[in-house]
């Protein structure tokens, strides 16, 4: 059980970076996800924490939403329960 679980947590650090909302627009907002659990949401500073069945939860002084969360490579999907889906795009560093 211990292995299941440690294998578990591995994917999650696969969240941490930045991340931009696709929609085609280029000044779209990014979300950044750091590894002590704070999220910046544009200007907006939040934490994040991860639930069970690949759920994770957003809080920031605005709101709290529980989204269903799927990565796949450098794609992330956010679905909220029976409500909207957010898709995103990893910003990869480009090496100097």
């Amino acid at each position: 059980m211990a292995v299941a679980l440690a294998m578990a947590g591995c994917g999650h650090s696969t969240i941490v970076g930045k991340w931009r909302l696709m929609g085609g627009e280029s000044d779209a907002i990014l979300w950044e996800f750091s590894t002590n659990g704070g999220v910046l949401v544009g200007d907006l500073r939040g934490k994040y924490k991860f639930g069970d069945q690949n759920r994770i939860k957003i809080e920031t002084p605005f709101a709290t939403t529980v989204y269903q969360l799927k990565i796949s490579g450098d794609q992330m999907t956010l679905q909220e329960p029976g409500g909207s889906k957010l898709e995103f795009t990893r910003i990869r560093k480009t090496p100097r």
